[in-house]
C-alpha cells in the first residue's frame, strides 16, 4: 500500500473532540489589524466580499419575500408551485436558487398577483 501522509481517525457521534495541536481561539478570532497584515503579506489571503466578485448574480431573499406578500412557507410553497422541501432549504441557506428559479422569484417579487392568477388559471 502505498503511503500518503493521510492520518485515517475514527471519530463517532457523541465521542469527545479530537486532541490536536490547533488554537482554536485564535483561528476564529484575529483582529482587524492581523488581518490586514495578513492581506498586506498575502494578497490572496484577502476575505472574499462574495457580492463583489464577478459574475455576482442576485440572490432574493425568499423568506422576506413570503413573509411580504403574508404567506406561510406552506401557503407561499402551494402558491407558486414550489416544493415545501426547496423553499425551506433557500429560506434556511441550506441550498441557493439556481439561475431559472432566482428570475422566478425575481418575477414573483416584481408581480405576485399575476403570476398566481396565471399558475391558477393553468391549474
Amino acid at each position: 500500500m502505498k503511503k500518503t501522509g493521510l492520518i485515517s481517525v475514527e471519530h463517532n457521534p457523541g465521542d469527545p473532540p479530537i486532541k490536536t495541536n490547533t488554537d482554536w481561539a485564535a483561528v476564529e478570532a484575529p483582529t482587524d489589524e492581523q488581518i490586514e497584515a495578513a492581506v498586506r503579506d498575502d494578497p490572496d489571503a484577502a476575505p472574499i466580499n462574495f457580492f463583489e466578485q464577478p459574475g455576482f448574480t442576485h440572490v432574493p431573499n425568499v423568506k422576506k419575500l413570503r413573509e411580504r406578500l403574508g404567506l406561510t412557507q406552506e401557503a407561499f410553497a402551494a402558491t407558486y408551485r414550489i416544493p415545501i422541501g426547496t423553499l425551506r432549504d433557500w429560506e434556511q441557506a441550506r441550498k441557493f436558487p439556481d439561475a431559472t428559479a432566482r428570475a422566478y422569484l425575481t418575477v414573483i417579487a416584481r408581480n405576485p398577483e399575476a403570476v398566481a392568477g396565471l399558475l391558477g388559471e393553468a391549474a
